[in-house]
């Protein structure tokens, strides 16, 4: 017989074991490891697992156990101690307290919206790396003690669980999530009732939500929740999956998230007294509608459209993580129409306006979508990729929103991302480090470890993982329908001995799985070679309705099955965290091979390298950023050549195997009298050491702060409602006049010397007339750009030089600019003149995208040359 509901009975704690339910509730536990210990030791045996979570372990744990414990005073006296120790983190300054107590510009708060968060398997809310980097985003934030409010969605589902058929296909199944079993606290309203916020959708329907709460260390995350009595059986189902569904499925999901999350943070706020967030951060687009919901806030208090979106944009801040403008949301025009205006979301504000927020309307672009992405950089004051490269390519992109400007002054800087070291670094590394003289945080102290030291441990951490690896395969097996008495041979799969790579993300066709089968021949070559073998760890999950992906996952999958080789390559299926945090500190390598540049940033190499582990990767994402040979490897690509991508992936696989062959597995198994392999362990203690202070989520969110929060804070606050009215009213009175802006002329006062070269180390006095039409001198800013030039005039690694009115108008009504140009670069030299729009609210020039620059026929200026 069948239960039609379940749920969890718990034991009542006794008083002196109270504290162990806060601590549980707070997912400090998940990087703590003081406070995992000690639930460990509530339950050794359920305690031991990777995947323990103390919300269920109080609820299984028998009511004899526990009064057996609250009779033990060791037990009572660590107790006490962790508790005291999350009291004085969670109550006790911080940096960001050091930093607001020295300076007035800190925002009081900041919401950070994402569509998933990983911060434990405990809460499996995340599919890969975005929701891994937002959950890092969080206990990074709360160890800094930077007040931000994470919201996102709870999905009833997760994501999904993977296993493999007998012939190695991926399945899928979706375990139902229990809210009341997972570390959440529903929020109520002072009466008790649980809080909730409502939507509107076209047809006079609603849809309802009610907010749970994750505690984060000092971070709260709101969590949003469809599945409610007061929702139809559709509406019911719009957090069922992450990233399920279909197209309208995605955009309610989108719309809750970014409408109904800004009104869950405001109930949260009312309810608690938390300050009212002074930024909104949308990590990636999917959270891109909270920008409209705070326009209808602020038309409710009288500002006009136009100039609601300045004062939003001023306090935004849009992180894109999307290298390819396939990875986009886009939604018919028609669809996303039929969810606003007066038959929908947001009745007052125009559902015109809306549309046109999130039109394609540059050259390419396709007028009948609405990107979400476009819509976050149009709503974002400022906008960032995720690694320089990333910018770099984000620039590219999007550049079609700013005409008139080339790619490198598009507005879209770049915050490489970090990781949380806490939760990944293995706590063996941790008490290596700290004991031998070092300090929490001192990276430097790994100079101080002996080789032995080192080598010993990187052992330890392999065995572990090779355990690891027997176990889960034995599982894996069992599910595609093996019989124990078939599996014997598992007990020979990997040796800790022997060189150890791994591979494990998601698996979209650019991340490139099967790369490494390219030359299977050779591959089997490196797997068995008698003096210098190699082992592989392979993990990934492909998306459910990515065909392409899971044969992919199929392919690997067969190769690894093969009794030749099976005990030198494993796949394991149901990559997540829990898996993760065994795998980064065991391996010795760590592979990354995508098609460069389509890896934004690929933190998974970040996790590996806190841990010692060399990685060996394509110059894409990070590691093209911090790539040295002291910390691994460089996989040459053939990305900027005309080859057909059979050729590229033939030729950047035998660069692979090369490495692997040549230089990786002879650095590993190079070895001492005693045995060590003294360039192996520098490479180690080089990426202990100097990498990864680089790599951390601490670094990554004090430059949030400090270049995108605390900017964005200072604007919203400069953008009171008469600002925002004078803003908008001068962006509309410039878009009107400046098709007649022009440069008539320009001249260089200082004559080049014959042959139009100039010496290095002169100046060029300009003289520029400007017709402004309209508009004043106080509108606009006027610059000389140089640089060097190519073949084709075309300036690279510009200067921009300021100019100065030099009068009133001439008689033509033109205006006079002149200041020097100092010629500070030999080579093939160049510059233009242009005309910005200027205003002091505003954060670039490039804002509007308009840019007035002389024509052929304009004087003088097409450039000189220096020796």
């Amino acid at each position: 017989m069948k239960a039609i509901r379940r749920f969890t009975v718990r034991p009542v704690l006794p008083d002196s074991l109270q504290p162990l339910s806060d601590l549980a509730r707070n997912l400090r536990w998940s990087w703590h490891t003081e406070t995992r210990e000690l639930f460990q030791a509530v339950d050794p045996v359920a305690g031991r697992t990777a995947e323990c979570d103390p919300v269920r372990l109080l609820g299984s744990v028998s009511a004899g156990r526990l009064a057996e414990l609250a009779r033990e005073e060791q037990f009572l006296h660590r107790l006490t101690e962790v508790s005291a120790d999350l009291r004085e983190y969670l109550e006790g300054p911080r940096w960001y307290q050091e930093q607001r107590a020295r300076a007035d510009g800190l925002p009081a708060a900041i919401a950070y919206f994402s569509p998933e968060f990983g911060v434990t398997a405990a809460l499996p809310q995340y599919s890969g790396g975005l929701g891994i980097l937002a959950g890092d985003h969080l206990k990074a934030a709360s160890d800094l003690g930077v007040p931000l409010v994470g919201v996102g969605l709870l999905y009833r589902h997760g994501y999904f669980r993977q296993s493999l058929s007998r012939d190695g296909w991926q399945q899928e199944r979706y375990p139902v999530l229990d809210p009341n079993e997972l570390p959440l606290t529903l929020v109520r309203e002072a009466d008790g009732t649980p809080s909730q916020v409502v939507l509107a959708l076209p047809g006079g329907r609603s849809l309802h939500a009610q907010i749970w709460q994750a505690q984060v260390g000092r971070v709260p995350l709101l969590m949003l929740d469809s599945d409610v009595e007061d929702n139809a059986p559709v509406e019911r189902e719009v957090t069922d999956r992450l990233y399920g569904g279909g197209s309208e499925h995605r955009l309610l999901q989108e719309i809750l998230l970014g409408i109904g999350g800004v009104r869950a943070v405001r109930t949260y706020c009312r309810l608690t007294g938390h300050p009212d967030p002074e930024v909104f951060h949308t990590n990636e687009g999917h959270a891109g509608f909270l920008g409209l919901e705070r326009i209808r806030e602020l038309s409710g208090t009288g500002l006009d459209f136009d100039s609601a979106v300045e004062s939003v944009r001023a306090g935004t801040v849009f992180t894109t993580h999307t290298p390819v403008p396939a990875g986009i949301d886009r939604f018919d025009r028609e669809l996303v129409a039929r969810h606003f205006g007066d038959d929908g979301e947001l009745p007052g504000v125009p559902a015109d306006r809306i549309l046109h927020l999130g039109t394609e309307t540059y050259a390419g672009g396709d007028p009948g979508v609405f990107n979400m992405a476009v819509m976050g950089l149009r709503l974002a004051q400022r906008a960032n990729g995720v690694s320089t490269l990333h910018g770099a390519v984000s620039r590219e992109m999007f550049a079609g929103l700013w005409p008139g400007f080339d790619p490198p002054e598009v507005p879209i800087t770049s915050v490489t991302n970090g990781v949380h070291a806490p939760t990944w670094v293995a706590p063996e590394v941790y008490r290596l480090r700290t004991g031998s003289g070092g300090t929490p945080g001192r990276w430097d102290s790994v100079a101080q470890i002996p080789d032995r030291q080192l080598w010993d441990l990187r052992r330890t951490l392999r065995e572990q993982l090779v355990t690891e690896v027997r176990r889960r395969l034995h599982d894996s097996w069992r599910t595609r329908g093996a019989d124990p008495a078939e599996l014997g041979w598992i007990d020979g799969v990997l040796d800790p001995g022997v060189l150890t790579i791994g591979f494990a993300r998601r698996v979209p066709s650019y991340k490139r799985l099967t790369l490494m089968l390219r030359d299977r021949d050779r591959l089997r070559g490196l797997l068995l070679h008698p003096e210098r073998p190699v082992q592989i760890v392979v993990a990934g999950k492909a998306h459910p309705a990515d065909d392409s992906g899971k044969r992919l996952v199929q392919e690997l999958v067969r190769f690894a099955d093969d009794a030749r080789v099976r005990h030198r390559i494993v796949f394991l299926p149901d990559y997540g965290m829990a898996m993760a945090q065994k795998l980064y500190p065991g391996c010795d390598v760590w592979l990354n091979n995508p098609l460069r540049p389509l890896e934004a940033c690929g933190t998974s190499g970040m996790k590996a390298a806190l841990n010692g582990c060399l990685n060996l990767s394509v110059l894409d994402g990070w590691w093209d950023e911090w790539f040295e040979p002291d910390f691994g490897w460089a996989i040459p690509t053939a990305d900027g050549s005309a080859l057909d991508e059979d050729r590229r992936d033939d030729l950047e696989a035998g660069a692979l195997y090369e490495l692997i062959e040549d230089r990786i597995a002879p650095r590993f198994y190079d070895r001492s009298d005693e045995g060590l392999p003294g360039r192996w362990i520098e490479m180690v203690r080089s990426t202990l050491g100097t990498l990864g202070p680089k790599v951390l989520a601490d670094r990554m969110v004090r430059e949030y702060v400090e270049r995108l929060y605390a900017p964005a804070a200072q604007a919203r606050r400069s953008m009171d409602p008469a600002a925002a009215r004078e803003l908008a009213g001068w962006k509309a009175r410039v878009r009107a006049a400046w098709p007649r802006v022009a440069v008539d002329h320009v001249e260089a006062v200082t004559p080049t010397e014959a042959g139009g070269s100039a010496e290095l180390g002169s100046t060029l006095a300009l003289r520029v007339r400007i017709t402004l039409g309209a508009l004043g001198p106080d509108d606009v800013e006027v610059q000389a750009v140089a640089g060097r030039v190519d073949s084709a005039d075309a300036i690279s690694d510009a200067q921009v030089f300021p100019l100065k009115p030099a009068g009133g108008q001439d008689l033509e009504g033109r205006w006079l600019y002149d200041g020097p140009l100092a010629l500070d670069r030999t080579g093939p030299y160049g510059y233009t003149v242009r005309v910005l729009p200027a205003h002091r609210l505003m954060a670039t020039g490039a804002e509007l995208g308009l840019v007035a620059q002389p024509t052929e026929a304009t004087g003088e200026g097409a450039g000189v040359l220096m020796r």
